[in-house]
């Protein structure tokens, strides 16, 4: 007898809690039905595949080597059933989207509101996380397309460069200043001069912070901070009310009324924004068309080339 999709399921669920007991609770299941069908998934293979001896359940070695393949079949078989319902006139569809944080503040907006007027049947998840999880996302089939910077990759994980991300020193706009010239084009503060100020920056769990801190530690400057933050909402809230000055996106800065650019020379690092998407797999016609619809936006709002 061949092994059924519950038994795949059921396995995966008692090597993920270590555990029959949280494991039938998390499937809705009595613990014997759970253990029953288990050892009749371990008949049909001809091989023990848990540890049950312990405190906890293990997986066997043969059980470790069978559960790669059963989450290579249900992950493939999850695209299938994708395939199947996907129309390719879009007329229905959906997609499963994550982006580093500081895309969400100025380009899943006009990404959404595009996608909405061009195919208002697909429907859009969006999740922010780090980009270490996008990939390992993409890999596992938990997501369609990431949105992060060009790099480094894990095997497996394709990119398309969309364009160059600039970063820049920024303060809130209309704020009186003793620390940078006024008016709507000041000369160039010197990195020196940044040093002098105080600074409301990104926590160092952001990629972005460590791109600042490497700026400043390529020119020997200690920077002067004096608030960290893990929101951009929170930072440039925090920007616009006080005498503090960040470093932000200068596309996000363009698209703020309540913040402006302050030139600094030399100027900092850019980064190349990159469409992410797993290599040799089934790309819905949803994910195509948004890949589409991005380099539309990107050329529509100007951002440099990549």
């Amino acid at each position: 007898m061949a092994p059924e999709l519950r038994h795949l399921r059921y396995l995966l669920a008692v090597a993920e809690h270590a555990s029959f007991t949280r494991a039938a609770e998390d499937l809705r299941i009595s613990q014997p039905t759970l253990s029953q069908q288990v050892k009749q998934l371990e008949r049909t293979v001809g091989a023990q595949l848990l540890d049950r001896t312990g405190r906890t359940v293990r997986l066997t070695d043969a059980g470790e080597a069978y559960v790669h393949y059963a989450r290579r079949a249900l992950r493939d078989l999850a695209a299938a059933e994708r395939a199947v319902m996907d129309v390719a006139d879009l007329s229905r569809g959906h997609l499963r989207l994550a982006l580093t944080p500081t895309f969400t503040a100025y380009l899943v907006g006009p990404l959404t509101a595009e996608l909405h007027a061009r195919h208002p049947g697909i429907s859009l998840n969006v999740q922010e996380m780090p980009q270490d999880r996008i990939e390992a996302g993409l890999l596992a089939d938990d997501i369609d397309l990431g949105i992060a910077f060009h790099g480094p990759h894990l095997p497996g994980i394709g990119a398309t460069a969309l364009f160059t991300e600039v970063l820049g020193l920024v303060r809130g706009a209309g704020l009186p200043r003793t620390d940078a010239p006024d008016g709507p084009s000041p000369e160039p503060l010197s990195v020196q001069d940044v040093a002098d100020l105080q600074l409301a920056l990104l926590s160092g769990d952001f990629a972005t912070r460590g791109h600042i801190d490497a700026y400043f530690a390529a020119h020997a400057v200690r920077p002067h901070i004096t608030v960290e933050a893990n929101s951009i909402q929170a930072l440039t809230e925090i920007v616009r009310c006080t005498a503090l000055s960040t470093v932000l996106p200068d596309a996000l800065t363009h698209d703020h009324p309540h913040l402006e650019p302050v030139p600094v020379e030399p100027p900092l690092p850019t980064r190349t924004v990159a469409l992410l998407h797993r290599e040799n797999t089934y790309r819905s016609a949803a994910a195509l068309a948004f890949t589409r619809l991005i380099q539309d936006v990107v050329r529509t709002r100007g951002y440099a080339p990549a």
